[in-house]
This record gives C-alpha cells, structure tokens and sequence, in this order.
C-alpha cells in the first residue's frame, strides 16, 4: 500500500488522547520488538506543543508514532512504503 508519511502539523493530531497514545505505543512495543526497536521508556507525559500530545522518546510528535507503525504494519504485510 503507498500511503505518505503523516506531517507533524497535521490537524488530525490534535484528537488523540492519552489512552488511545497509550494503546498505540503499547502496540509500538508489539510490533517493534522483533526488529530490535525498544522503547520501553516511551510514553506520553501530557507534555504538548502548539495543541498536540508529544511522545516521550525524544519528544516526538504524535505523527512520529503513527508513521513508525506505519512502517512496521507494512512490514507485517510485507510492502513496501514508497513517498
């Protein structure tokens, strides 16, 4: 599936809430474990910018997130994420 990368600006990214970023980096750990990406002390610490939720591995934005599941559910489904 081609799909682009989610821009950090995104208005979209202003709905996500604390329980839904919980499941989505819980999901994260899931998924990443096998290709060696752990962040086992990643999680979101009400900590925003501008009206979003940042992601605390590096205070990341949400769409950082999104676009690495993105990555690891192609993988899963082995395709490739062209720009």
């Amino acid at each position: 599936m081609t799909r682009d990368p989610i821009a950090p600006d995104d208005p979209r990214m202003r709905d996500y809430t604390e329980p839904q970023l919980a499941a989505l980096l819980g999901e994260l750990h899931r998924r990443g474990r096998p290709y060696g990406l752990l962040w086992g002390s990643a999680s979101t610490r009400e900590t925003t910018l501008d009206g979003r939720i940042l992601v605390d591995f590096g205070n990341a934005p949400v769409s950082t997130l999104l676009n690495l599941l993105h990555l690891l559910r192609d993988l899963d489904r082995n395709e490739a994420w062209t720009r």
